[in-house]
């Protein structure tokens, strides 16, 4: 029998990523005086920390990040997010972390990035890793082309990451069984993802995907 083909997935914030993406969005944000430090800051880590814990619901976590953008469109935040990616995304993906990428690259695998963050802000960072496939959370557009705030779609994340992907590879004329899938990932929150793949890896896991991960057997590793 013909081998099946390696798809190699990625997750980013805290994975590839030294750190989470909105949240650093929203810090610079407020760096910069575009949101106001008081209250914003509270509401932002409170909302990081319901996330870690799996206490915050889909659609809370991603409209919280995706309402910063509310009222402008990609173009009018585009030089703002050209600073953030320089300033605060590129200085955390790590050499190690390109290599790990690389290596997959090299081998043949066909690699995608798939991440809870929306689209617009994890772009930049697919670009970085030169990652061509992203499965990202969708923006929702006004009638004049601006965010509207919300989210659309079906919700990257938990049980919704195994949905995209599997939309993603009907998209291909594939399934998941006809592929050797590997996933790399560090939470608790991608756990329906690593169970359903092939070769689930668990990097900087957090306390609770540890512990699944020496319950399950998964390789776990670490590029900090």
């Amino acid at each position: 029998m013909p081998l099946k083909p390696k798809l190699t997935l990625f997750d980013l914030d805290h994975t590839l990523l030294q750190g989470d993406s909105d949240q650093l969005w929203c810090e610079f944000l407020m760096a910069r005086g575009v949101l106001p430090r008081k209250p914003f800051a509270s509401r932002n880590a409170a909302m990081a920390r319901d996330y870690a814990a799996g206490h915050a619901s889909a659609e809370a976590f991603c409209n919280f990040y995706i309402g910063t953008l509310a009222g402008r469109s990609a173009a009018e935040w585009g030089p703002w997010r050209d600073d953030y990616f320089a300033m605060c995304i590129a200085p955390r993906l790590p050499q190690a972390a390109l290599a790990l990428v690389a290596r997959h690259q090299d081998a043949g695998d066909r690699v995608v990035l798939s991440t809870a963050t929306c689209r617009f802000l994890s772009e930049p960072s697919a670009t970085y890793l030169r990652i061509a496939e992203l499965i990202a959370t969708e923006c929702e557009l006004d009638a004049r082309g601006r965010f509207s705030g919300r989210s659309t779609g079906t919700l990257n994340m938990r049980e919704g990451k195994v949905a995209r992907l599997h939309d993603w590879l009907a998209a291909q004329r594939l399934t998941l069984a006809d592929c050797d899938a590997t996933f790399y990932s560090d939470s608790i929150n991608d756990l329906p993802l690593l169970a359903a793949v092939d070769h689930a890896i668990a990097v900087d896991p957090d306390a609770r995907l540890a512990e699944e991960a020496h319950r399950r057997g998964w390789t776990l590793m670490s590029l900090h």
